[in-house]
C-alpha cells in the first residue's frame, strides 16, 4: 500500500487527500479489499457499489492503467497515518552545531571556560565547531595555532569524539568535534 504524502507547515501537520468514492474518475480499476487481498479489475460503478454494501470508502491509492482502488475506512485511515507520522516526528533529534571560536592569545581561564560551554553544548547532543581565527602574522604560525586547537580539544575529550584532525582553512583552524554516543 502507498503512504500517503504529507506537507508540514510549522508545527501544523497538512495530510493530502487523496481521491475517494465519487471523486474517481476511471472507468475500471484494480480492486483490493479491506485485508489486503486482490478482487480483480472491475468496473468503477460495481467498486463503488462493494464499498457502499460494506459501509467503507472506495480510495484511489495509484492511478494508472487500471487504477488501483481499495476499499477502507478512510477517516481512520487518516487518522491513523498523520499519528504515524506525528510520532516519527516526535523521535527525531535535531543535531545542531555550535561554534565555539578562539584566538592564538587565548588564555588558560578563558579557554576552560569555553571548554565548560562546549561540554554542556556535547552532552545535550549538538555538534561543536571549533575555530581558531590567525590574524595578521599569525599566519605564519599555523602549527601553534593547531596545538592550541588540540589543547582546547583535551578539555572537551571527555564528551566528544572527532573524526579529523583539526584543518588549517585560509586563515582559520577548523575542528568539528561530536558527542560520544551512550
Amino acid at each position: 500500500m502507498l503512504s500517503p504524502i504529507f506537507y508540514c507547515k510549522g508545527d501544523k501537520n497538512i495530510f493530502k487527500e487523496l481521491p475517494i468514492n465519487e471523486q474517481i474518475r476511471a472507468e475500471n480499476v484494480r480492486l483490493v479489499d479491506e485485508t489486503g487481498q486482490q478482487l480483480g479489475i472491475v468496473s468503477l460503478s460495481e467498486a463503488l457499489q462493494q464499498a457502499e454494501n460494506k459501509g467503507l470508502d472506495l480510495v484511489l491509492l495509484n492511478s494508472g492503467n487500471p487504477s488501483v482502488c481499495k476499499l477502507m475506512d478512510y477517516g481512520k485511515y487518516k487518522f491513523d497515518a498523520i499519528k504515524k507520522e506525528k510520532e516519527l516526528r516526535k523521535n527525531q533529534k535535531v543535531s545542531e552545531i555550535k561554534e565555539i571560536q578562539l584566538s592564538m592569545t587565548i588564555d588558560t581561564h578563558d579557554m576552560e571556560v569555553k571548554a565548560k560551554h562546549g561540554n554542556r553544548f556535547l552532552l545535550e547532543g549538538n555538534k561543536v565547531k571549533v575555530v581558531l581565527r590567525m590574524k595578521g602574522r599569525q599566519q605564519s604560525y599555523k602549527s601553534t595555532a593547531v596545538d592550541v586547537v588540540k589543547k582546547f580539544y583535551s578539555m572537551l575529550e571527555a564528551n566528544g569524539t572527532y573524526d579529523k584532525e583539526p584543518e588549517v582553512v585560509g586563515r582559520n583552524v577548523i575542528l568539528i568535534v561530536n558527542p560520544k554516543k551512550n
